[in-house]
């Protein structure tokens, strides 16, 4: 149902915790009657007589004066709380049928069910945060890793917002200018200087531009970054990935082929959440199930950002490697090459290692494996033993935060805002456009307002209904 369908000035109650069995459960409730809904039915204190920020001990009893549970009840005052408007907690007991008995006393007198996100739209439409900083709320409930957590809390305390808002006054007062000219109507008046406009209109391009490139690392950040484990079948793909989680996720055995589907697990390093995903091997398919697995492996390398690439250091040579990675390699896909079976490798006599090397594995290959080191990230591990599997973790990080943009700076992880920022660009880009050609103001003023409205989408300074539905649709219901 839409926002604007209904009736943002009713009291509404949700159960702001998980549903499920628990220790508490909180319900809240919020809206200008919020504190008199709720008083009948506490036996504790009289609510309405109490300040805003205190909690107190009591019951909550139906309308038979039955005690459904003890519970705590926190009082928030407007305009000092969540959504700006009277705002009451309700503690209660974790229990599924208490919490509901409690929500259904309050709807059957005169209290209506919260849509999904509204306690979050009613803080953005009384003024207690803007529509970017909202939407952080989402994200913050939904962070599973350090890194996303810190992203949101940036975005939710307003310094993303702060960024937009000051790059919009600085447009607005040029284009309140040249308005101010057109307003001059014939005479022949300059109030806005086109060379400072232009100026402007770079530095803030140049600004944006670095959003727009943030959105790669934001977007990694917030969904995890897409990590590909293949190679050919039994080059140790499966027990690397157990020996990364640590746990015996992947089958492994030493029948080539095993894994004939891709399998996925999360692995967080240093605060970044990694989705790693093991593939079936890479190699002619002997069966139809296996040509299946085949395909999707190289699907999954399409879609991802980081390929390792697994190979048997005893049995490859660099030709080979290289051969593979030609038919793998794409743009923007960061390869790690990773020699396993280092063990064995390292266990031979120096004399036999230095053949190997200087041949590409015993035998006269064109590429030599110093050749392929140079090109690509190559490490030699020992997945079986365990070995040197911090410097892949180490590699895996870098891949990510060696990324222009640096990670203590705005980063935009939402893709509304992405859009916005892509359209708001393209307008500036016409203003200078326009400059260049020495177009008359009032084609400059409409460009500028085109960049203004979508800069103003991002913060809600410029919203519509539909916009409102779209965002706070996709919350949990009591945020």
């Amino acid at each position: 149902m839409a926002y604007h369908h209904q009736d943002l000035t009713e009291t509404i109650i949700a159960l702001a915790t998980p549903s499920g069995i628990g220790a508490i459960g909180v319900i809240r409730l919020s809206g200008a009657q919020a504190i008199e809904k709720c008083n009948p039915f506490f036996y504790g204190k009289n609510l309405e007589k109490q300040a805003s920020h205190t909690i107190h001990f009591g019951t909550i009893r139906n309308e038979a004066g039955k005690i459904i549970d003890e519970v705590l009840v926190s009082v928030f005052k407007n305009p000092r709380s969540y959504t700006g408007e009277n705002v009451i907690e309700i503690s209660c007991h974790g229990s599924a049928y208490i919490q509901q008995q409690v929500i259904e006393l309050f709807i059957r007198n005169g209290v209506r069910m919260a849509n999904p996100g509204e306690f979050t739209l009613r803080a953005f439409l009384n003024g207690k945060m803007d529509l970017s900083q909202a939407e952080a709320v989402a994200d913050l409930i939904s962070s599973d890793s350090s890194a996303s957590h810190d992203m949101a809390m940036k975005q939710m305390r307003g310094g993303f917002s702060k960024e937009i808002q000051a790059l919009r006054e600085e447009l607005i007062r040029f284009a309140s200018l040249i308005e101010l000219e057109l307003d001059f109507g014939e005479e022949d008046v300059e109030f806005a200087n086109r060379d400072d406009l232009r100026a402007l209109v770079s530095k803030i391009k140049d600004v944006i531009h670095q959003l727009i490139l943030s959105f790669q690392l934001g977007n990694v950040i917030k969904n995890g970054v897409s990590t590909v484990i293949a190679g050919r079948p039994n080059a140790g793909k499966s027990t690397l990935l157990n020996a990364l989680l640590n746990e015996e996720r992947a089958i492994v055995s030493a029948i080539a082929g095993t894994t004939r589907d891709t399998i996925e697990e999360s692995l967080n390093i240093k605060g970044i959440q990694f989705r790693l995903i093991d593939t079936a091997g890479i190699r002619e398919a002997t069966d139809a199930i296996e040509a299946i697995g085949v395909e999707k492996t190289m699907e999954k390398i399409q879609q991802s950002a980081i390929l390792v690439y697994v190979f048997d250091r005893m049995k490859m040579t660099a030709d080979q490697v290289y051969q593979d990675i030609q038919e793998l390699e794409k743009e923007e896909l960061k390869i790690i090459l990773v020699g396993n079976k280092s063990d064995l490798f390292e266990a031979m006599p120096e004399q036999e290692q230095r053949y190997y090397l200087e041949n590409g594995n015993g035998r006269n290959g064109t590429v030599l494996w110093s050749e392929l080191k140079e090109k690509y990230d190559c490490i030699w591990i020992s997945a079986k033993e365990k070995q040197r599997l911090e410097l892949i973790k180490n590699r895996l990080h870098q891949a990510v935060i060696s990324n222009e943009i640096a990670t203590d700076n705005t980063i935009v992880s939402n893709l509304r805002h992405y859009e916005a920022l892509e359209k708001s660009n393209q307008a500036l880009t016409d203003v200078l456009h326009g400059l260049n050609m020495n177009i008359t103001g009032d084609f400059l003023a409409q460009d500028i307002r085109y960049s203004l409205a979508h800069l103003g989408e991002i913060t809600g300074e410029i919203s519509t209904d539909d916009l409102l539905d779209r965002i706070f649709r996709d919350f949990c219901i009591g945020k």
